[in-house]
């Protein structure tokens, strides 16, 4: 396949830059993996979609300030994201600067706060926290929400709420998960009252989500590499929905990436660790019947994987039918929910 295959045309206007004016406000587009039927809903009706016994799996990450700015110490304005955080002092990070930091060189944040540059770990950089306040903390008082590069404009007091959502309890990612951001409270009440479970993953979004593929031949694209977790209830709760004749709904890429990593050995493990999974049309899915995300960047990794999950044609056309009907895209943007094609 190449990665030509994925392309398609997006209007740059339908690009979400801001929030909807509520979260169950977005669209909801249907397909039908099995025959490719398409249906236009609002995101509302989602309960009348699902039945009791259903699962439904979330990732709980939590998006943390990652994004810094500072001086080296020649005097050169530096910017960071911090890509993953390794314990109270350490992280992985990118570095924007005129000339890639040395080792052992220092990054001032604020007067009373800077970073050591360790060393090189392939594009990226392991750091250390000079400063007295464990990291996450640190993060959380002085840093910058890292909104998505597509979204051209500085965060707002509102996205460091609706970048988030309403169900995040591990801090750890870079980007948000965002086909959650669709949900509500009263949404969760609403599935729980129709008889619908829920269960929870983890897996700490990295920027490397919005890399584009830069190789010709889909299969010579290497993925970046996330932490995930699957706990055992979860496990435990995909069984038993199975076994009751219900359905498992990822919501999201990432929580399907997760449970489709821990089933890696054929079977549904739990278990936590990093994954560079990268599923693209060809792949046998093992665990997810039902994928709730929303719409993506052409030519992406993420557009691949749900047109493996959806089908390739499928999905081309449903891109198509959401470009002419006007859907908005990507982390602010509508949803899509997709019944897996059968093969």
């Amino acid at each position: 396949m190449k990665t030509q295959d994925f392309d398609f045309r997006l209007p740059p206007e339908l690009i979400a830059q801001f929030p909807s004016e509520s979260r169950r406000a977005s669209r909801l587009l249907t397909l039908d993996g099995r025959d490719g039927a398409l249906r236009d809903r609002l995101f509302s009706a989602l309960p009348v979609l699902v039945q009791p016994h259903d699962l439904m799996v979330f990732n709980d990450t939590r998006v943390i300030k990652a994004r810094l700015f500072g001086v080296k110490e020649t005097g050169g304005q530096v910017e960071m994201l911090l890509e993953r955080v390794l314990d109270e002092k350490h992280a992985v990070a990118q570095i924007r600067a005129s000339k890639a930091p040395k080792p052992g060189s220092r990054i001032t944040i604020r007067a009373d706060a800077a970073f050591t540059v360790l060393e090189r770990v392939g594009e990226m950089y392991k750091v250390r926290l000079e400063a007295e306040t464990p990291l996450l903390a640190w993060l959380d008082k002085y840093g910058s929400l890292p909104l998505p590069p597509y979204i051209t404009r500085p965060p707002s007091a509102e996205d460091e709420a609706r970048y988030q959502t309403i169900y995040a309890r591990k801090p750890g990612a870079v980007a948000a998960p965002t086909a959650g951001l669709h949900f509500d409270e009263a949404m969760l009440n609403e599935l729980r009252a129709k008889g619908v479970n829920m269960a929870y993953v983890t897996l700490h979004v990295g920027a490397g989500t919005f890399q584009p593929v830069r190789v010709e031949e889909v299969h010579e694209h290497r993925m970046h590499s996330e932490w995930y977790h699957v706990p055992q209830e979860t496990v435990d709760a995909i069984a038993q929905a199975k076994a009751r004749g219900g359905r498992v709904l990822a919501v999201g890429t990432t929580s399907l990436r997760a449970l489709e990593s821990a089933a890696g050995g054929g079977t549904l493990q739990a278990g936590y660790g990093d994954t560079n999974i990268f599923i693209i049309p060809g792949y046998r899915f093992r665990v997810v019947e039902r994928l709730l995300t929303n719409f993506h960047l052409p030519k992406s990794t993420l557009f691949m994987l749900v047109c493996a999950f959806g089908g390739m044609l499928n999905m081309k056309l449903a891109y198509r039918h959401a470009v002419e009907e006007r859907y908005r895209f990507f982390s602010y943007g509508d949803a899509m929910l997709i019944e897996r094609e059968q093969g």
